[in-house]
């Protein structure tokens, strides 16, 4: 598996490009699987299941993303690593479910080295922590596409984001609950140390 670390902001629209070349290289074999770890710009980007309703406010451009679920924000201090893998390479009986369950179980993982305890939801994507006062805030977004059994897009960490951009929408249609990040928890962690806990806990979640 190649990890990718792009520095500077990648536009949306360039990293869709690139994963579908990266995805098209795999399916043909001259190219192999990759982890690419970047930010993007802000933005919201609607999910196949995304609903009118779920875009409150177009704060930030909206786009068409092809992956699964409804509406999500990314910009600056999130943390997003997009996973292209042949699945019929890694599973001896292509599983989406399963493959979606080893992405929670990545940022579980990845949290608990920060001390933070992240949990899944039944009905409710992504990775929620509780707060002292009972309430449970979302602080890691999951949304896959799979194209000839090889995956794209991945997963979203909130690190240091400006949790106020997600008042645009309603995160991944779920209003009831709010959204928190690293930084909002008092943990002072920055996207390269989020990287170095990632790559160190990958193998241990995709065998």
């Amino acid at each position: 598996m190649e990890w990718l670390t792009s520095k500077d902001i990648v536009d949306y629209e360039t990293a869709l490009a690139r994963m579908d070349e990266r995805v098209a290289g795999i399916h043909e074999g001259s190219m192999g699987g990759a982890v690419w770890l970047l930010e993007h710009p802000p933005l919201y980007s609607a999910g196949t299941s995304a609903k009118e309703a779920g875009l409150v406010e177009a704060r930030f451009p909206v786009y068409r993303s092809g992956r699964g679920g409804e509406h999500t924000y990314h910009g600056p201090g999130q943390r997003v690593a997009y996973v292209m893998m042949d699945l019929k390479k890694r599973q001896k009986v292509p599983d989406i479910k399963d493959y979606v369950w080893r992405l929670e179980e990545w940022i579980i993982r990845t949290l608990a080295c920060f001390d933070v305890v992240g949990e899944r939801r039944c009905g409710r994507v992504g990775i929620w922590v509780v707060r002292e006062d009972g309430r449970e805030e979302k602080i890691a977004a999951i949304g896959v596409r799979v194209r000839h059994w090889i995956t794209l897009h991945g997963i979203a960490i909130n690190v240091d984001p400006d949790l106020s951009h997600f008042g645009g929408i309603v995160p991944c249609g779920i209003s009831e609950h709010g959204v928190t990040s690293l930084k909002a928890l008092g943990i002072d962690a920055s996207l390269e140390e989020v990287d170095a806990v990632l790559k160190g806990e990958f193998g241990g979640v995709f065998i």
